[in-house]
Order: C-alpha cells, then sequence, then structure tokens
C-alpha cells in the first residue's frame, strides 16, 4: 500500500465514520483490510483501493468501513461504570422519576451486545426490588455485522468468561452446545439499531442515560464535540452521560460537566449536580 493509498484510506474512513487513522496505523489497515481484498478475488489492499475508487458497490463500501470500527466488547467491562450505574445513578433516578416509573437508556456503541445485556442484567436484578418500573434499552453501532451478533445474543465459552459473574451465566444464560445463549427476558429488554453517529440521531428520542464508551477515542476534537453536543439535547437535564475510562470531556465541551467523585460519568452543565470543575 503506497502513502498516496494509505490517504485515499484515511479521507474515507473518516468522512464515512469519524475515524482517525494515524499515519503509523498502515499494518492495522493491512490486516483488517486484505481478507475483503482476497474475498474479492484482489491480490491485497492496493487493488481495494482501486475497486474502491472505480465506483464500488455500497455494500463494499461498508465492509471496508465497518472492518475498521468493529471493536471488542466484553460483559461489565472495566466494572466501576456498572457500579455507578446500580449504586448512584438508579436511586437517584429511582427518586426522579418515581411518578413516571420509566428509564430510556442509549447504548451509542453496542458492538456485540456484551454491554446492553449486562445493563439489562442489572436492571432485571432492581426490577425485582422495584416491581412495576419499565426500562428501555436502545443499543446502536455502525456495523450491521455485529449488530446482527447482538440480536442473536449467543457468545462463547471465551466470551462469557470475559467479565461476566458466574451467578448471572447461570442466572440468565443457556448453554447451546459449546456457547452460551442469553435469556429472552433479557434479550427483549434491549432495541438494536444501525446508526451512524456522524449522522443525525434525534429520531431515537430523549434519554435518561447515555453509554458512549470507548468509540469517541477513536474521532478528532472537532468531531468529539460535536458529537457530544448533539448528544446533550437527547439527554434529560437530570440525566447522566457514562464515557469510556480514558475518556474526557474536559477542553472538549461545556456542554457536560464531570460527576464529583464518579470516575467516567458526566452531567449536563446546566444542571450539574456537586459537579467537579473543568
Amino acid at each position: 500500500m503506497t502513502p498516496e493509498e494509505f490517504s485515499y484510506l484515511a479521507d474515507f474512513l473518516k468522512k464515512e465514520s469519524g475515524l482517525v487513522v494515524s499515519e503509523n496505523k498502515g499494518y492495522l489497515i493491512e490486516s483488517r483490510l486484505l481478507p475483503i481484498a482476497r474475498e474479492q478475488g484482489l491480490e491485497d489492499v492496493s487493488g481495494l483501493v482501486k475497486k474502491m475508487r472505480s465506483g464500488a458497490a455500497k455494500t463494499l463500501l461498508d465492509e471496508v468501513t465497518e472492518a475498521m470500527t468493529t471493536n471488542e466488547s466484553f460483559f461489565f467491562r472495566d466494572k466501576t461504570p456498572f457500579t455507578i450505574f446500580e449504586e448512584t445513578v438508579l436511586p437517584a433516578l429511582q427518586e426522579a422519576r418515581g411518578a413516571s416509573r420509566k428509564l430510556r437508556i442509549w447504548c451509542a456503541a453496542a458492538s456485540t451486545g456484551q454491554e446492553p445485556s449486562s445493563l439489562s442484567m442489572i436492571l432485571k436484578e432492581w426490577a425485582e426490588k422495584k416491581p412495576a418500573w419499565n426500562s428501555e434499552i436502545i443499543g446502536t453501532d455502525l456495523s450491521a455485522d455485529v449488530l446482527r451478533r447482538a440480536k442473536l445474543g449467543q457468545y462463547t465459552q471465551f466470551e462469557v468468561q470475559r467479565g461476566l459473574p458466574v451467578q448471572m451465566l447461570m442466572k440468565y444464560f443457556k448453554q447451546e452446545g459449546n456457547d452460551w445463549e442469553v435469556a429472552p427476558e433479557i434479550r427483549s429488554m434491549v432495541q438494536y439499531r444501525k446508526l451512524n453517529l456522524l449522522e443525525n440521531f434525534n429520531s431515537l428520542g430523549k434519554f435518561d442515560i447515555i453509554f458512549c464508551r470507548n468509540v469517541l477515542i477513536y474521532f478528532d476534537q472537532p468531531t468529539k464535540a460535536e458529537i457530544l453536543e448533539r448528544m446533550s439535547r437527547m439527554l434529560a437535564p437530570d440525566g447522566y452521560l457514562f464515557l469510556g475510562a480514558a475518556e474526557t470531556v474536559i477542553g472538549i465541551t461545556d456542554t457536560f460537566k464531570p460527576q464529583a467523585g464518579q470516575r467516567g460519568l458526566y452531567v449536563p452543565a446546566e444542571q450539574a449536580r456537586g459537579a467537579a470543575v473543568a
């Protein structure tokens, strides 16, 4: 792959998905796109670039984008956000939503479904103590392939061993051969939709909680700021935003403030509740 071909792919990925690929990541493009090139009967990534430039079908362009933006996920990833969700956020919203008894949650980078499924299991346990609450989770991702897997709710032995407590596995999963399948009552709590964060997502409606973890790190600063600003308009004034451990709003946007003492948790700036000063 020549520098000019790398530049073409980097520009294409930035435009289609917001992904910023630095010049030292040529090996990553090669490793992820070579299998696609071979499936197309092409010898290498250079041939793939030539085909893309000659007016390739949208399905191929989507496949290239998805190959570069698919990220791993696992149950209860990083643990702390789920503890904060259960011990801090849910009690606060339980009090604030006492009249409607409804919660809406958006997982903005749902991948293969481990994050929304983890939240569903927490909510299921919570509902046993707080009946008559209606919780809705929307899981979105750019990749149609990972969303198909998420909807199936089937995971390998290796995947369920990554972060999933044994008691949750035994209670909410059924073994099917060498794999494990999420229980229907957990799977039915999540609606999955294909969505590009660069595009308008107002149609999703308002949310009480947004999880947007480990995805903004792939965008440049202006794109991060723009996405966060649009997310702020979709979050309830007393809602909560979860970002990844390596992510922050500081120096990017003034629409959110960090919540004091709660790593990765942010609140709308105008309604900051004991928030740390940015």
